[in-house]
């Protein structure tokens, strides 16, 4: 289990370049520490860049569409939480 709140699934996974696409409930800013978290799936990683439409950003809001580099495989579905210092 995760201490964190839940912010959106996996949409999309890019193998060759190891890219998620997210669709987000909530806001997420590049610095935040994630979980990632499905039937197969299990890590943390910070979030060190995300792109909406081939684009750099550094924050999105809730209801976008972002890709985001990921240190391991995901599949669609899986969820993302934006986990909290305890």
């Amino acid at each position: 289990m995760t201490n964190g709140e839940r912010i959106g699934e996996v949409t999309h996974y890019y193998n060759k370049i190891s890219v998620a696409v997210l669709k987000l409930s909530q806001d997420l800013t590049v610095g935040d520490s994630v979980h990632f978290l499905g039937r197969h799936t299990d890590f943390q990683q910070e979030i060190t860049s995300m792109q909406i439409e081939h684009q750099p950003v550094t924050e999105v809001k809730s209801g976008d569409d972002v890709a985001i580099k990921v240190k391991q495989r995901v599949r669609r579905g899986d969820s993302i939480f934006r986990l909290t210092e305890e």
